[in-house]
């Protein structure tokens, strides 16, 4: 997620697997999709797929040849799976702030926008994919919004006390709504991709795995913390569900212990608000995007 802050196991097919929020959160983000050959003896044609905790915002340099808005670092996640399994061929179509959407239609992004449609990158004789989406349908960048409204009432829950009305929480009606399209756009890559694995990745957690944050390091009030915890354990299990229905692999990326509040550099994965490492806000930083890397190629290795 990377524009701003608003704008997932079933065996695979041949195998099947698959791998946000921007800023994500500030809304996982940007947009871009440009391929790039990885040179070396592979055999497998892989294609990257995701928004901008997948393209990894300001984590390193730009892509060459990919807009500039879309955010794509060259050391992300699918540039460092790449590294690894040196493939015949590596097209990486991310793009921050890339919705499901985004994945049929142009991406209008600023600036060296639009992205072309990332399924334009899948070929019949794609052999991986990997895919990070979901967290830019539902809204998750709203989060900057708790942000702001904790310092009025950081022991109330002033975030979830402004959204959720009259029982109705729209991010699980957004959670709910985005269930149908990650499944269409499963069958896409199914249909465009028919020998291809497809891995699913969640997304790294976000807070703590227990307790009530870390005001005022991170500024969430106390009592949104366990709301918007259980919010994206929500996306997880729906992102999952879609994936094992789909015929991908769920990625699971939610290792407790490495969430914004954690203040050792070497154990946080996620920035916060105002980012420590080079990073977007709220999105993975160099490290993170390491191990995203390293949990999705167990997983890939593994099956």
């Amino acid at each position: 997620m990377v524009n701003s802050a608003r704008r997932t196991f079933r065996s695979p097919r041949r195998a099947a697997v698959a791998v946000a929020a921007g800023c994500a959160v500030t809304g996982l983000l940007l947009p871009g999709a440009a391929p790039a050959t990885a040179t070396g003896p592979g055999h497998e044609r892989y294609v990257a797929l995701g928004d901008s905790f997948t393209s990894s915002p300001l984590t390193g340099l730009p892509q060459p040849g990919s807009p500039l808005g879309c955010f794509r670092s060259n050391n992300n996640y699918p540039s460092v799976i790449a590294q690894r399994l040196r493939p015949a061929s590596f097209t990486d179509a991310s793009c921050g702030g890339a919705q499901t959407k985004d994945m049929t239609a142009p991406q209008d992004v600023t600036p060296g926008g639009p992205n072309p449609p990332q399924f334009d990158s899948l070929r019949k004789n794609t052999t991986l994919v990997t895919l990070e989406i979901g967290g830019n349908d539902i809204g998750f960048g709203k989060l900057m919004d708790c942000f702001r409204l904790s310092v009025g009432d950081p022991d109330g829950s002033p975030c979830k006390d402004a959204m959720v009305k009259d029982g109705k929480d729209p991010f699980v009606e957004a959670i709910n709504a985005t269930a149908p399209r990650l499944a269409a756009v499963l069958r896409g890559i199914h249909r465009r991709a028919p020998e291809a694995d497809v891995y699913v990745l969640g997304y790294p957690a976000l807070l703590p795995a227990r307790g009530d944050g870390c005001y005022p390091y991170i500024p969430l009030a106390k009592g949104d913390v366990p709301w918007l915890r259980g919010v994206q354990r929500k996306l997880h299990a729906m992102i999952a569900a879609r994936a094992t229905a789909g015929g991908a692999r769920y990625v699971d990326l939610s290792v407790p212990g490495h969430d914004m509040c954690q203040v050792d550099p070497t154990k946080r994965w996620v920035e916060g608000p105002v980012p420590l490492l080079p990073a977007a806000p709220v999105h993975p930083n160099a490290s993170g995007s390491r191990n995203m890397a390293r949990i999705a190629l167990e997983a890939i290795r593994g099956s």
